[in-house]
């Protein structure tokens, strides 16, 4: 077990130590990226991890979808209360079992990981149930509505050495991030200036039902009493890749915002802005709106030698006519954005792929959840067998062996938001929701992102 961990190689390790002249081969040739494409690829998983869904409705039938897709997996249960959403589910999934009640699915012995994709407000006994009996979970952002409920689920996470817990943040596994990440941390835009992202797309977010309870039950994003704000569910992963790109933490976050387009009773905000401070004067802007769909979803970095923007699974560079020439970008794929030229960035271009107008400008082959859910059942995986490897070689052993015998097996995990990240990311979340209520700015206490 411990060669197949070793050859699982680390991407981050391999990103820390690539400087800008290491980045122009990176660019330019295929051959060095290919050798850590796909970790998940050098791991020989002779047994699927299986896996349990606790939520079956349009996401959890999302993630069902993925899975099945992944060779390491095999979905055992699934579990909902409303019988409707579970009989669609297990369309999917005949094979596996199924239940009304969380706590059934969670006695089952099959069930090895739980993926949590019920309303945030009940994420938290359910993860704290999962947890206690030993499942890994994996949790869909954000982690909870209050930073109580966050703390004590990632603090019982962390406690737990045996499960192997990750955040539904899923930019945090999506390749094209890894390899931008240290393009950016690098100097590549000069000197920071700020940044920004917005998500537009016209929908009420409401739904229907026959039935009036059934109804109020659906729509808990849009009451106050549950959601922790459109910001919470519909801004978290752009957030945190904001946060993890320039490598900082906001001090401070002014909130705007009100119901300007669906006047049907609820009371969050359909349209909302929030501006987070850093120490160093610098801000990063998040817009969202559920009332207009123009110009969609992208993000924004700026910098005195260049801008980078990206758009779904793809991004470009725009340099400034007095930033210094890095080499590779002569060879690399240009596309025209009204008067700009965006010079297309990719960790998996070569000089002919790049010079070829024609060619799908996609980075990645799979949507962010795909590769999120890989890593999930990849990294369970590793955590199961190195357990087992240790139970076998030292016997029972008390917590704090077993977790330092860990730290060293989880360097070779695929890249993913731990409990840490989705706390922080929760954190910063909630209270930019708290500033958007109250329209004001509000300091944000350090102290807040500790478990």
């Amino acid at each position: 077990m411990i060669e197949k961990l070793e050859a699982l190689l680390n991407r981050r390790e391999f990103l820390r130590g690539t400087s800008l002249a290491s980045l122009a081969l990176v660019m330019g040739s295929g051959k060095v990226i290919a050798q850590v494409d796909n970790p998940a690829a050098a791991l020989d998983v002779e047994n699927p991890v299986n896996i349990g869904i606790i939520g079956c409705g349009v996401q959890g039938r999302e993630i069902i979808d993925q899975l099945v897709r992944l060779k390491n997996a095999r979905v055992v249960a699934i579990c909902d209360h409303y019988s409707a959403w579970l009989k669609r589910a297990a369309r999917t999934v005949p094979a596996a079992a199924s239940y009304a009640k969380y706590q059934d699915l969670l006695k089952d012995p099959s069930v090895e990981a739980v993926i949590i994709a019920t309303p945030t407000h009940l994420h938290k006994d359910i993860a704290l149930a999962a947890i206690q009996a030993d499942k890994h979970v994996y949790l869909e952002a954000p982690i909870a509505n209050t930073l109580r409920d966050s703390r004590a689920i990632c603090s019982a996470a962390k406690q737990n050495p045996k499960v192997y817990f990750q955040s539904g943040l899923q930019l945090r596994s999506e390749p094209q991030r890894w390899f931008l990440v240290d393009f950016i941390r690098s100097g590549a835009l000069g000197n920071t200036i700020g940044a920004r992202s917005q998500w537009h797309k016209k929908t009420s977010m409401r739904r229907v039902s026959p039935s009036g309870s059934r109804e109020m039950e659906l729509n808990w994003a849009i009451q106050k009493d549950h959601s922790a704000g459109l910001i919470s569910e519909l801004g978290i992963h752009q957030i945190d890749n904001a946060m993890w790109f320039m490598n900082k933490r906001p001090t401070a976050v002014t909130g705007f915002g009100g119901v300007f387009q669906w006047q049907d009773g609820r009371d969050v905000e359909d349209t909302f802005k929030a501006v987070f401070e850093f120490a160093d004067g610098r801000t990063y802007d998040f817009s969202g709106t559920i009332a207009n769909s123009f110009d969609a979803s992208y993000d924004m970095y700026y910098g005195t030698d260049c801008a980078i923007m990206f758009r779904d699974d793809k991004s470009w560079m725009f340099k400034e006519t007095d930033a210094p020439l890095l080499g590779w970008e002569v060879y690399a794929r240009k596309d025209v954005f009204y008067k700009e030229t965006g010079i297309y960035l990719a960790a998996n271009a070569t000089k002919l792929t790049t010079q070829d107008k024609g060619a799908t400008s996609s980075s990645n082959e799979q949507q962010p959840i795909y590769y999120a859910l890989e890593a999930f059942v990849t990294n369970s995986y590793l955590r199961k067998a190195a357990i087992a490897d240790f139970l076998e070689t030292f016997g029972e052993a008390d917590p704090e062996a077993l977790t330092e015998y860990l730290a060293e097996i989880n360097k070779n995990q695929i890249p993913a938001a731990g409990p840490e990240e989705g706390h922080e990311a929760t954190a910063l979340v909630l209270y930019a929701n708290m500033a958007i209520q109250q329209k004001k700015r509000i300091n944000i206490d350090p102290e807040s992102f500790n478990i």
